[in-house]
């Protein structure tokens, strides 16, 4: 097979903006006529999505629906979800692989390159030129020894790399410069060129930092992009990007218990877009707010421990109160299984194996298994007869009374429960507040006034938007001449 064009964007450090630059980048090469791909081949993110029965991560997600494709599990064959502080699930193209310590997995990864590899090239083998985004930065030399990230997979694969800085942080030309600096040779040689991200006033001014890159680094400059305030509208990847507090100064208050191992925290962004409503993400050592009217308990990647986090800080007395004033209770996933009576690991799926009490507030108990549901998910929301659709990534099996008035029908199945008296509810469906319909009729149940907001539409926009941004403001006949000639 020939070689397609392909081009990496590696960043300065983490959190530069690369996963927004390629999604911005596909939707411009897509409305320039070009079959593009996106492709990570490591992530790192409790933020997946479902693709082709497997899981991704939520970025790769965004950057197949900017390309306008479906998602699929070659763009992300590597994906780790921490689960504590020196582990994590390995999920190799899309399927659970094990879970393994940080430094185990370091002499681990070199095994993983020829599956990278392997979706790298299924993916040049359908499509016109592949996107591809790093991870971290390649100046972390000291893990540069089997890397599939950054330069290890750019050498395997012989990828061109641009750079991005992120100015916004500050010290933007010292990260720059000092990158170059610290990579060996054959790396240093590798990237083409470079460009800043996120910058605030007049790009003019910083016309001086540009050469003095240039003349130290001998690369490419490609372009400054303003600070593009409209990406807080997409869906994030990092908890650390996670807005902390309100979302906004709507009247109806959504609470949201920040737990250490959220996941799948996306689900919350529909919500938040909705007007007059505050998503209030509540972070360790606050109370959750008396005056909310409704407690969202979220996706969890090891729902025990976060479970023994939200009692250790007072939250479930919170709940239990938001409860006797009659305001209602929702939980997504492991937040569903935090409501039941109790959840057992008889095969130490997250740990020790034991068996703790839940919330109590619904007539469920919940076992931990290996076997992982990774599936889409569409049906219809019991209570309102309205469709649903959404997808489901979880381990465990949820029994009990409660179950018998259940959240939704999912193709002839019941999933999820209702409290009898209908305050508490919850589901293992992800994704189902993005379904305009829905989100209004379930939030109206609550006493809010409806609206005529349209999520998809609204990201679709946004990605236009930031498409328009880039070819503004970037140098995108460079960037595809540096693509193009990895092809020649």
């Amino acid at each position: 097979m020939s070689r397609k064009p392909a081009l990496m964007l590696q960043g300065t450090g983490s959190n530069v903006g690369k996963s927004i630059l390629v999604a911005g980048l596909a939707r411009a090469l897509v409305q320039r006529g070009i079959k593009v791909a996106p492709f990570k081949p490591q992530n790192m993110s409790n933020n997946a999505g479902v693709a082709e029965g497997g899981e991704i991560g939520r970025a790769q997600m965004l950057q197949a629906r900017a390309a306008g494709l479906t998602p699929s599990i070659h763009m992300n064959p590597v994906l780790l979800k921490p689960e504590s502080e020196i582990g994590a699930q390995i999920i190799v193209q899309g399927r659970l692989a094990g879970t393994m310590r940080a430094r185990d997995y370091g002499s681990h990864k070199t095994t993983l390159m020829p599956k990278v590899l392997e979706s790298f090239q299924a993916l040049e083998a359908d499509y016109d030129l592949i996107l591809v985004e790093g991870a971290g930065s390649p100046a972390e030399i000291n893990l540069r020894a089997g890397d599939i990230a950054n330069m290890g997979f750019a050498e395997a694969a012989d990828v061109p790399v641009v750079l991005v800085g992120d100015i916004d942080r500050g010290g933007v030309i010292a990260s720059v410069v000092g990158t170059h600096t610290v990579l060996p040779l054959a790396d240093r040689q590798r990237i083409k060129g470079f460009l800043i991200n996120k910058f605030r006033g007049d790009v003019s001014l910083f016309d001086d930092g540009i050469k003095t890159i240039e003349k130290m680094t001998a690369w490419q400059p490609l372009g400054v992009v303003p600070y593009f305030p409209q990406a807080r509208r997409l869906p994030a990847e990092d908890v650390l990007d996670l807005q902390t507090g309100a979302s906004s100064s709507g009247s109806f208050t959504i609470a949201v218990p920040k737990l250490p191992r959220i996941a799948n925290f996306d689900d919350l962004d529909p919500l938040a877009s909705e007007p007059d409503v505050s998503v209030h993400l509540v972070e360790a050592g606050e109370p959750l707010p008396t005056n909310a009217d409704l407690i969202l308990l979220p996706g969890s990647k090891s729902t025990i421990s976060d479970l023994e986090f939200l009692k250790a800080e007072g939250w479930d007395i919170d709940i239990a109160a938001h409860l006797r004033r009659g305001r209602p209770v929702i939980g997504l996933c492991g937040g569903y299984q935090m409501l039941g009576k109790r959840i057992s690991d008889p095969d130490g799926v997250e740990g020790p194996v034991r068996s703790v009490a839940g919330l109590g507030h619904l007539d469920i108990e919940t076992t931990l298994s290996r076997t992982k549901t990774t599936s889409p998910a569409n049906g219809v929301h019991c209570a309102s007869g309205l469709a649903v659709e959404g997808y489901e990534i979880h381990l465990g099996n949820t029994t009990g009374a409660d179950c018998e008035r259940p959240f939704a029908h999912i193709a002839g199945r019941a999933d999820g429960a209702h409290s009898p008296n209908g305050l508490v509810c919850g589901t293992y469906m992800h994704g189902i507040f993005s379904a305009d319909a829905f989100r209004v009729a379930y939030l109206q149940g609550f006493g809010h006034a409806a609206s005529d907001y349209r999520y998809d539409q609204a990201i679709d926009q946004c990605l236009d938007e930031l498409a328009q941004h880039l070819e503004t403001h970037l140098d995108i006949a460079a960037l595809l001449d540096i693509a193009y000639a990895r092809a020649a």
